[in-house]
Order: structure tokens, then sequence, then C-alpha cells
């Protein structure tokens, strides 16, 4: 057993499941010696309702993830030749695969609108950046991705990340520069918080399970204390009986003896 075996485990289930479980697989690890993958195991986050929809999506869909990252692939490489006609035409296919993948992502889920928005975001992120692609591939999210930019992510070559888009004037650049780091430090306050409102619930879900699990210990423990009480009582009264059956044993093999002796003189 590793981690990359129970991560794949674990990540399948529905976050209602998934603390338990780790729990679990944690505790089995150290069972078996082998403390340093328990550890790792505990560290495993649970995945919010949006990154677990997407990690069902690359599991029991994977034809249709697998088109999509194709087309994203297919739009990067366009997008750095700068081909026009071709990045329209992926553009158009990009829509409809994204839209496929996020109806196949909440089929038979209920998602809230927010986690919905999450659902689409996150496979956005995947158009257009090859190492959110390959998170969403593994099927392993502990929560939603998302791209901050203004064009697709380049295609790994080497180069400089200011090769990204077309360059305007040293104006526009400073303005959008500054909206694109004005987004980008909103977006990290809102990781931030719904991180510790993961934190949070996660913490609590846990507290409730080993909450739960301290009330049936309580108990079988009074049960067993009050089982072993009234056998203590059988055993004191047996002992008693024990006690009084000696003593009357003792008589009889005193008054035998007695018995004896007095008809061995008559004779």
């Amino acid at each position: 057993m590793d981690l990359d075996e129970v991560a794949g485990r674990l990540y399948a289930l529905p976050p209602s499941e998934f603390t338990a479980a780790r729990t679990a697989e944690a505790r089995a690890a150290k069972d078996a010696g082998d403390v340093r993958l328990s550890r790792d195991i505990a560290k495993l986050r649970r995945p919010t309702v949006s990154a677990w929809a997407v990690n069902r999506l690359a599991r029991e869909h994977p034809d249709a993830l697998a088109e999509l990252l194709d087309v994203g692939e297919s739009l990067r490489a366009a997008w750095e030749r700068q081909d026009a006609g071709e990045l329209a035409e992926l553009t158009r296919r990009r829509g409809e695969v994204t839209g496929r993948a996020g109806r196949l992502a909440r089929e038979g889920v209920n998602l809230s609108a927010a986690a919905g928005a999450e659902v689409d975001q996150t496979l956005d992120a995947a158009v257009v950046d090859a190492g959110a692609a390959e998170e969403v591939r593994r099927g392993r999210l502990d929560k939603p991705l998302r791209f901050s930019g203004f064009a697709p992510a380049p295609v790994p070559r080497g180069r400089p990340a200011a090769a990204r888009g077309k360059r305007g004037s040293g104006t526009e650049d400073t303005e959008k520069a500054r909206a694109e780091a004005r987004e980008e430090e909103t977006r990290k306050r809102a990781e931030a918080e719904a991180r510790k409102a993961e934190e949070r619930r996660e913490a609590e879900a846990a507290h409730r399970e080993w909450r739960d699990a301290l009330d049936a210990a309580e108990k079988e423990h009074g049960e067993r204390a009050e089982k072993v009480a009234r056998l203590e009582r059988k055993l004191a009264k047996a002992r008693k009986k024990l006690d009084d059956s000696a003593q009357r044993l003792e008589v009889t093999r005193r008054e035998e003896r007695h018995a004896r002796l007095r008809l061995d003189r008559g004779r």
C-alpha cells in the first residue's frame, strides 16, 4: 500500500465519507508499521463538493474529459501560433465540450449554484492551463481550480511568461497588470476564507465521528461492566455456598470419625 493508491480510493468517495475513510486508512497504515505513510494519509484534504464532482467526471467519463483536455491542448498551441482561423474553430468546440463535460459532472449530483460555477471554473482552467489539465486528469482535486490571465497559458517550451498574450501599449499593460493583481489578491483572499471554512467543516465532521465513537464505546463499556458486576455477584454467592458446603463436609467427616471410633470400642 502506498500514498498514491490510498489517495485514489479516498478521492473517489463523496466528501461526506472522506474523513472517516481517511482516518481508517491512516490507522491501518500505522497498525502495519508505516508511520510515515499514516502521517501522509492524515494530511490529505477533504474535497469540496465541486472538486469531488470533477473527480467523479474523471473517473466515470474519461472519454468526455479527454476530449475536453485535447481541445485545450490544441487551443493553447493555436494561441502560440496566433492562428486566427484555428482559434475560432477551437473556441467553438471549447464551448461544446466544456458544456457537455459540465453536464456530466452534474449528472446525478445535487450541486448548489456556487458549486456548479466552481465546476465550470475548474473545467475552464483545465482547458487553458496544462498544469490544471493534469490535476483534473488525475481525479484527486480537493478544491476547485481557477486560471488567472488574459489568454491561455503558453505551451511549455522554455519561453518566458511575459510572452503570454499580445502586448499592448505601456499604459494598457500597466492597467491590465494592476487589474490582474487586484483580481489575484481577491482570489487569494476568497481561497483563504474558503479553506478556513472547509477546515472548520472538516474539524466539525471529525469531532462528530469521534463523539459518536465515544458514545458507542461508553455504552459498550457500561454494558460489559454491568455484566461483570452481575457475574461477580453470582460468583460471591457461589463462593458462599461453597464455603457452607466445605463446613458441612468438615463437620460430617468429624462426626463420621467419632461414630467409627465408638463402633470400634464396642466390638
